[in-house]
Formats: structure tokens, sequence, C-alpha cells
């Protein structure tokens, strides 16, 4: 199933590029780019339909039962630009693809020494005969690595001065998903992209996991008073469980509730906060006025500033 709709996602894009994309390259003169617009317009592609998913999920929820409704909403726009720049730039994939032709590389050269470096499916085989079972396993192991790095976000100071911008939304959506610092969207694409190469991650089921894990990451920062029940709180990531974390009184090193897509990790580290009908305030008090209020570029300038300041053990508020 997930080969076929590879294959149709394939089929269109290919049509988008001969149709649209190459007449124009052809016109101006720039084909000797056209390999390298291919891949752009798949990822810009590929991130319209995340983009399309998300607010088919969860726009409708926040309109349902929001937790606030804010008479000016304007700095929820910056969290649209966010996304915006982020989904059709896709640093994840671009990570991926990265971390994926240098690990190709890598094994060439170690096979011709006669060594074969083994991947997940080295050591369990019959995943080979099993691709949901396999799909499934992929996204454990690679919601463990996100649980860590989300971890070692608000552990290491210089690491939470450039996180703290995502915390600073004090009227969190759906969009505030994607609200980071570039340097952290690079960090994180190279983090998950080593992980995904060295379990074995085959390039057509990439897509599909990070579609499953930027969906449930939306839905868990959408504006919705939504919880999945006593079991079900306990199995996957739901809007309350992740509000908790972004509370006013859970910021930097005082943290709960990394978890992306399962919970499971904060019950094992002992990071979980399950309490029920709890949808504090977020918002990270300490954080410069600029992380609040200011657009893309000043957050961005500033948070330069302020991971540097980190890094000299002198961060302002």
């Amino acid at each position: 199933m997930i080969e076929t709709i590879r294959g149709l996602y394939d089929d269109a894009t290919g049509w988008l590029f001969e149709t649209l994309v190459q007449p124009a390259m052809y016109a101006l003169g720039l084909m000797d780019w056209a390999d390298e617009a291919f891949h752009w317009m798949d990822f810009f592609v590929f991130g319209l339909i995340q983009v399309a998913v998300v607010i088919a999920v969860c726009r409708p929820l926040e309109m349902w039962r929001p937790v606030e409704r804010w008479p000016d909403g304007r700095v929820v726009w910056t969290d649209v630009a966010y996304t915006l720049l982020t989904r059709l730039g896709l640093l994840p994939m671009i990570g991926f693809i990265l971390f994926f032709h240098i690990g190709t590389r890598i094994e060439g050269w170690i096979a011709d020494s006669g060594f074969v470096p083994p991947t997940l499916e080295t050591f369990l085989p019959w995943l080979r005969d099993w691709p949901l079972a396999a799909l499934a396993l992929y996204i454990l192991i690679l919601d463990f690595g996100e649980y860590w790095r989300h971890r070692f976000q608000h552990m290491f100071g210089w690491w939470w001065a450039l996180h703290s911008i995502h915390h600073a939304q004090t009227q969190m959506t759906f969009w505030t998903d994607d609200r980071n610092h570039i340097l952290d969207d690079v960090i994180a694409a190279a983090w998950f992209g080593i992980i995904a190469v060295l379990i074995g991650v085959p390039p057509g089921q990439f897509p599909v996991i990070l579609l499953v894990l930027r969906l449930a990451e939306s839905l868990s920062h959408a504006n919705v008073r939504l919880d999945f029940g006593r079991v079900g709180e306990r199995l996957v990531v739901s809007p309350r469980f992740h509000r908790l974390h972004h509370g006013v009184l859970s910021v930097g090193q005082q943290g709960k509730n990394y978890g992306v897509l399962l919970p499971v990790w904060d019950w094992m580290f002992g990071t979980a906060d399950f309490r029920r009908d709890h949808y504090p305030r977020t918002g990270d008090p300490a954080a410069p006025a600029a992380y609040v209020n200011g657009g893309w570029l000043r957050q961005q300038a500033v948070g330069l500033r302020e991971v540097w300041r980190a890094l000299r053990g002198r961060r302002e508020g």
C-alpha cells in the first residue's frame, strides 16, 4: 500500500514538473539546475500536503472546543509564517536525504572492504515481509529519539535559549508546532536524519513517518480542550497532555511531558504529568519580549543573541 501511494505521488509530482516547471526553466535557460529544481518541487508539494492534512484535522477541533479565545490573534500569524517556511522547506526531509546520500557513500566504501554494516532489518529479517510492522517499529525508535532531543533542548542552557522561542507563545495553536529557531530546526533535522539512516529507514517510508509524527505534533499543540481518556492519555500524546508541557510553570529544566507521539517514554523516565482537566496558560515568563511579540526575522536575530549569551554564561531575560 505504501509503495502504491508513493507511486501515485511520484507520478503526480513528475507530471507537475514536466508540465509547469520544466518548460519555464527551459525558457529561462536554467535547465542545468533541473535536478535541483525537481527535488525542491518535491519538497514543496509534500509540504503542501502536510499543511493541508494538519489544517483539515486541527482547525475544526480548535473551532469546536477552544481552550482560549483571544480578541487579538496577530501573534498567531507569526506562527503561520513559521509553518509555511518550515514545512515548505522541509528541513527534516532535506536532512534525511543529505545523510542518506552520505550514508550510502560510506556504506559503499565499507562494502568494498567486504564488510556490510547492519541495519534494523539485518537484526530482524522478518521485517522485510511485514512493511507495516517495520513502519511501526521505525516510528517507535524515531519517537524515542525525539523524546530525548526534546529533553536535551530543556537540559542545556544554550539549547533552551533557542527552544524558548517555541515556549514563549502565549496564544498556542496547532501552528505553534513549527515555531522554532532555524538553528534549532537544523539540529533537529540532523538528529532525525542520522537516526533514520542508522536504523535503515527505506526512503519510500520516510515521508509517511514524517507525516505521522508531524500530524501528532501539530495536534498536540492545538488550542482545543481535548484529552483521550484515562487509558488513551497513556497511549498517545493528547493536546491536554502536551499543553501541560507548555504551561508557564513547566519551562526550562522543570519541564514535563516531553513525548511527541507516545507518552510511554515519559512514564519510563519519570517526566509524565497526567493531571486531568488542567489546561494551564502557556508561555515562558523569562523569555525576551521579541520571543513573544516579535516577527520571524526579529525572533531569529534575538535567538542568535540569546544562544551566544547562554554559551558565555550570562543569558538575560
